[in-house]
């Protein structure tokens, strides 16, 4: 489906980069950038967020198959509005990024359905990406097919295989619950812990926001396997950077909504997932009540999985790529 699309023109506004549309903009938006990294560093403060890191993987995804790719540049969108852009960030980039062209929306926060509407104008979108399908379930019955899954690449090149690697601990525990913290920490990571110690299975406990990026990779490095608990992740990077460096995945999935603004959107009997990108390759998935003999069996079984591979085949640079050119080619097709 893809038109031959030779330059990519997106917009990011966040955090760590913003759209300013004056002379200087990007100088003043990388410096900007440069100094909060340097200051998060220092702080030993996970570097960026997950929108910023899924908008830097589409990118090097698309450069990679020798796609010009041009970040900020209102002055060239302007000049070619016929061209199809990429949107994506905080809500903010909505008032920033306001040009002719036909464009998709994403990676970013995606706003209600009440608020969408006028979004959809103001930025002439023509296709909304959320990170897998099952959130598109929730948009869908308003907007249709406009609203399209699109994940964020993962490249195995920059996760070594760490599969091989001398050992010390056996269990990450990724932490990212959000929700009832209190009562999960009681139903389910002091008895996951327990049982752990109980097999005599040692490990080490990251929670999601309070770790360093170089902290991360080298529990993935001395660990042999991760437990990840998180209600549900639209896409879930963390887990699949574990996937891609041969860590197979043990994972919390109950499969219900627990976010209250997207439960207040959801249909009755939505199905979510916190591993939406996941296959027997992977690992295994449990709930609560299984939590003790899914571990036994996951653990028994870890050497038999080869997540490396399935990363290599759903969610590289080159499939992301060719999915997101598709996506603008729909866009300047419905322009």
């Amino acid at each position: 489906m893809t038109d031959d699309i030779r330059t990519v023109v997106i917009f990011y506004d966040g955090f760590e980069a913003q759209a300013i549309d004056r002379p200087f903009g990007r100088a003043r938006s990388w410096t900007r950038g440069r100094l909060r990294a340097a200051y998060r560093t220092v702080r030993r403060k996970q570097l960026y967020t997950g929108y910023y890191t899924a908008f830097l993987n589409l990118v090097q995804s698309l450069r990679s198959l020798g796609i010009e790719v041009r970040v900020n540049d209102f002055e060239y969108a302007r000049t070619h509005p016929e061209m199809p852009i990429g949107i994506s960030g905080y809500p903010s980039v909505f008032e920033k990024v306001q040009l002719e062209n036909p464009s998709v929306f994403g990676p970013g926060f995606v706003p209600d359905p009440k608020d969408l509407a006028s979004v959809i104008e103001d930025c002439n979108l023509k296709i909304v990406t959320l990170p897998s399908e099952w959130p598109c379930k929730i948009w869908r019955p308003a907007f249709g097919d406009m609203i399209q899954p699109m994940f964020a690449p993962v490249d195995i090149s920059a996760w070594p295989d760490l599969s091989r690697a001398e050992k010390s601990v056996d269990v990450i525990i990724y932490d990212k619950i959000r929700w009832d913290r209190e009562a999960r920490t009681a139903d389910l990571l002091v008895p996951l812990k327990e049982h752990l110690d109980k097999r005599g299975l040692t490990y080490t406990v990251l929670r999601y926001g309070d770790h360093h990026l170089s902290q991360f990779k080298e529990a993935l490095r001395s660990s042999r396997a991760m437990i990840f608990v998180c209600e549900h992740e639209t896409q879930g990077i963390a887990y699949q950077e574990a996937l891609a460096s041969g860590i197979p995945v043990l994972a919390w999935d109950e499969g219900k909504l627990r976010d209250p603004r997207q439960s207040a959107l959801a249909p009755e009997d939505l199905v979510v997932s916190s591993v939406p990108y996941f296959d027997a390759r992977c690992g295994m998935t449990f709930r609560i009540e299984t939590m003790a003999d899914m571990v036994d069996r996951f653990w028994q079984s870890r050497d038999d999985y080869s997540p490396r591979d399935y990363v290599a085949e759903a969610l590289s640079p080159a499939v992301g790529a060719k999915r997101y050119l598709d996506l603008l080619t729909l866009a300047r097709r419905g322009a």
